[in-house]
């Protein structure tokens, strides 16, 4: 049967969904008789809509046999999202009332209600649309008229079905479900018919999408809310909702911008005392171009105004007097993480929430006035450094812009 179709007659009925969701948007989902979580795992990667997605299935080792597949991926908590889901899989009969399926936004019953029997059909849509009462409902069924079209089928198409309506007899029980609990309902389906009989067979799966009616809100029973369903699986997707991994990224990401902020400020510096070595007058170069970096230096981009510097205002008076310690320390303000860094004002909301965060926090070192984030020079800073101090004292630079300039006179001459 399934040959038939291009793509496949399950994944028309799952992408049917799919778009559904896309165009709904819905917060809140629900799949009845989810089997091994096949379209769960396709809705899951819908986090900017949905909230809360769920499952239920009578047969719990056909859910246990896939349901860890629906766990986070290493990606989603390297780069957690804004947005939350939270995935539950029940065992349950969907002729049963569970007081946690009420109020969703949307339920699907793909290839589901032919598997019950007529008087359970009837509980069914107690359950469905009188109890839970979602905002809409997408039910798809064989569609017996299709039937001939299918190969070798003798009977129904499933060994388990208890019935296969024609669309008269589909349309009849939806019609019936939408009087009874205010809904309306339009029908469609997915896998056509051979050409020139699609408006005599209908669609191989034939689908009713209801809606519930402005007014028909969720009812409040007197009844004690009923918990019938076993919960198999729950996980929560890491989101940046959850204080405590918020707090950790931003720390990361703060920790990542200074670090690369005293890197470039360090490979920035010693440019430039190179080059007022090989020029001259180095006191006086390396004062105008001090004057140039306040002007200049950029992070991600955007201009700022004293990126960093010796945190000689942060060191107490013993400290003050102490050269090799205050070579040691660099500070960045707040303020240019803040103005320059994108993702770091995004996350912390304001430069207030960011102080607060970082104070909070072991992994940084903040300044005295809580204005500037404290950067110490490793073994391996100090001893490049050293070595570049060295080389400027020695002469190097003058001697290496003089070995260049014989080099460069040396090739003129072989090429003239």
């Amino acid at each position: 049967m399934e040959p038939l179709f291009s793509p496949a007659l399950h994944r028309q009925r799952h992408q049917f969904v799919i778009d559904f969701v896309k165009r709904n948007k819905p917060r809140k989902v629900v799949d009845l008789g989810c089997a091994e979580c096949t379209l769960l795992g396709k809705l899951r990667w819908f986090q900017r809509e949905i909230d809360l997605l769920v499952g239920v299935d009578i047969d719990g080792t056909k859910v246990k046999k896939k349901m860890h597949a629906l766990a986070p991926m290493a990606t989603d908590y390297l780069q957690p999202s804004y947005e939350q889901l939270c995935i539950e899989l029940y065992q349950g009969s969907v002729t049963q009332r569970d007081a946690r399926l009420r109020g969703f936004d949307l339920v699907t019953s793909i290839e589901l209600i032919e598997h019950l029997t007529l008087d359970d059909v009837e509980c069914f849509s107690e359950v469905v649309f009188g109890y839970m009462n979602p905002v809409d409902v997408i039910i798809s069924t064989p569609n017996s008229e299709f039937n001939p079209f299918l190969p070798g089928l003798s009977g129904f198409r499933h060994s388990d079905h208890k019935f296969e309506w024609t669309r008269a007899e589909f349309k009849t029980w939806a019609q019936t479900v939408c009087l009874k609990f205010g809904y309306e309902v339009e029908f469609t389906g997915v896998g056509a018919a051979p050409p020139g009989q699609q408006e005599s067979v209908g669609f191989c799966s034939q689908i009713g999408v209801f809606h519930r009616l402005e007014g028909n809100m969720l009812r409040c029973d007197n009844a004690e809310d009923v918990f019938a369903y076993t919960l198999l699986y729950s996980i929560n997707y890491p989101s940046l909702r959850d204080n405590n991994l918020l707090r950790r990224v931003l720390v990361c990401e703060v920790l990542c911008w200074t670090e690369n902020l005293k890197s470039r400020w360090a490979m920035k510096t010693t440019c430039d005392e190179a080059l007022c070595g090989i020029e001259g007058g180095k006191e006086e170069c390396l004062s105008e171009r001090c004057m140039e970096v306040e002007e200049e230096q950029t992070v991600c981009g955007a201009e700022m105004r004293e990126p960093m510097g010796p945190c000689e205002k942060d060191l107490s008076k013993d400290q003050e007097n102490d050269y090799s310690k205050l070579q040691r320390c660099e500070s960045v303000p707040l303020e240019v993480l803040w103005s320059h860094c994108p993702k770091v004002s995004a996350l912390c909301g304001s430069l207030d929430n960011l102080r607060r965060i970082l104070t909070d926090d072991p992994d940084v070192n903040l300044s005295q006035d809580g204005n500037a984030v404290l950067l110490q020079y490793d073994e391996q800073d100090l001893g490049e450094k050293e070595e570049q101090d060295d080389l400027q004292d020695s002469g190097y630079a003058e001697a290496r812009q003089h070995c260049l300039t014989a080099e460069q006179e040396e090739d003129w001459g072989a090429n003239v």
